[in-house]
C-alpha cells in the first residue's frame, strides 16, 4: 500500500472506503462531468474497465462541478451515469479538485506531472491519473482519450502479475 491509499473516499451510494480499497490494482482516476464536451470518453472509460477489470484494473469517476458542467447531486449523478453510459465502474461522490477545499486525493494527484512536465490544478474536465500498484502517477490531460495507446500500454504492463 502507498500512502494516498489510506485517503478517505466516499462511493456514490454513501459508503466510506479508502482509496486503498484499490490497492493492488492499476487504477485510472478521472475527474468527471455529465454536461462536458468531453462526457463522450465516459464510453471509452466503460469499454477499458470491462476489458482490464478482470485482470487488476479499475476506472474511478470522480464527479466535479469544479468547472460548473456537473449535475447538483450524487442520485442525479448516478442514474445519468447508468442510463445514458451504462457505467459499471466505481463512481464517488461529487468532489472539488482544485482550490482550498479540494479532496485529499487530488491534493496528492495534482503533484504528479503531465507529458510536458506541468503539475498543479486539474485544467479540465476528464483528467485522467493512471495511479500504478507501485504509487506512481502518470497524468494525462482531458484531450487525451482513456483508450489513447499511451494509456493502454501503461495499464497493459502494470497489471498485476504480469511478467515481462
Amino acid at each position: 500500500m502507498t500512502a494516498v491509499d489510506e485517503i478517505p473516499v466516499t462511493l456514490i451510494d454513501g459508503r466510506e472506503t479508502t482509496f486503498g480499497e484499490w490497492a493492488g490494482k492499476v487504477r485510472l482516476v478521472v475527474n468527471v462531468a455529465s454536461r462536458c464536451g468531453f462526457t463522450p470518453q465516459y464510453e471509452q472509460l466503460e469499454k477499458l474497465q470491462h476489458q482490464y477489470a478482470d485482470r487488476g484494473f479499475t476506472v474511478l469517476g470522480f464527479p466535479s462541478n469544479q468547472f460548473l458542467q456537473e449535475f447538483g447531486d450524487d442520485g442525479k449523478i448516478a442514474e445519468y451515469c447508468s442510463a445514458t453510459w451504462g457505467v459499471t465502474f466505481p463512481m464517488m461522490s461529487k468532489v472539488k479538485v482544485n482550490g482550498r477545499h479540494r479532496h485529499p486525493l487530488y491534493a496528492e494527484l495534482a503533484e504528479a506531472a503531465d507529458e510536458d512536465g506541468a503539475a498543479g490544478n486539474v485544467k479540465w474536465n476528464f483528467e485522467k491519473f493512471l495511479v500504478l500498484p507501485d504509487g506512481a502517477v502518470h497524468r494525462f490531460r482531458s484531450r487525451t482519450s482513456p483508450d489513447d495507446p499511451a494509456i493502454v500500454a501503461l495499464i497493459e504492463e502494470s497489471l498485476p502479475g504480469r511478467t515481462a
